[in-house]
């Protein structure tokens, strides 16, 4: 690990903030003129021995198959993203965009999302598949015969690339709702485990 990502994780961890918590209360005695003029030392002892005395952070090293899987799919979804350049016009990369980060939201909720296999297969193939399948048709078409709307068709194929992406948007959509309205159930199940133990609750949703 470079000496930066060491540095970074220490100014985060537990015995960093005990110590500089203690060593601003030696700054505020100083302050008050209580720390006298070894000030300093006191300030320095103060952190040291907050740093010594915090307990140590936990370790967290086991990751759960919900994180592999959603990883795998970010991973391949940023890979993605990054493909989608200027071969493709503004409003197909809004586009793009916008839906990536429908199902970035939804690849954070990664023990919702791999509870339910069907939803889980939806976006892993919009992913890898459905997306990508969509784009790279598109982008072997000559630009002007992509902007062009072909006589007999009713839409052109930037036209219907933009249908495509917003078919995707809206099924990735429906996968959102019913992730987030999971957690409104459990939101639910918990208000009545609360009004059962001790009454009513303001956060009754009804």
């Amino acid at each position: 690990m470079a000496i930066s990502e060491r540095a970074l994780r220490y100014l985060g961890s537990t015995r960093n903030i005990v110590g500089s918590c203690l060593a601003l209360l030696g700054l505020v005695a100083h302050f008050l003129g209580v720390a006298g003029a070894y000030w300093p030392v006191v300030v320095l002892a103060l952190y040291g021995a907050g740093a010594l005395l915090a307990p140590p952070d936990r370790v967290r090293l086991t990751i759960s198959h919900a994180e592999v899987e959603t990883r795998a799919l970010r991973e391949d979804l940023d890979g993605l993203l990054r493909r989608v350049d200027r071969r493709f016009p503004d409003d197909v990369r809004a586009a793009v965009r916008g839906l990536a980060e429908v199902i970035g939201g939804v690849l954070a909720r990664a023990e919702q999302l791999t509870a339910s296999p069907d939803q889980l297969h939806v976006v892993s193939q919009t992913i890898r598949r459905y997306l990508p399948a969509s784009l790279e048709a598109y982008a072997n078409l000559p630009r002007r015969y992509a902007l062009t709307r072909r006589a007999g068709r009713e839409r052109s194929a930037h036209e219907e690339l933009l249908e495509q992406l917003a078919l995707l948007d809206a099924q990735m959509g429906k996968v959102a709702e019913a992730i987030h309205r999971g957690d409104e159930q459990a939101l639910r199940d918990q208000g009545r485990f609360l009004r059962d133990r001790f009454g009513g609750s303001e956060l009754d949703l009804g």
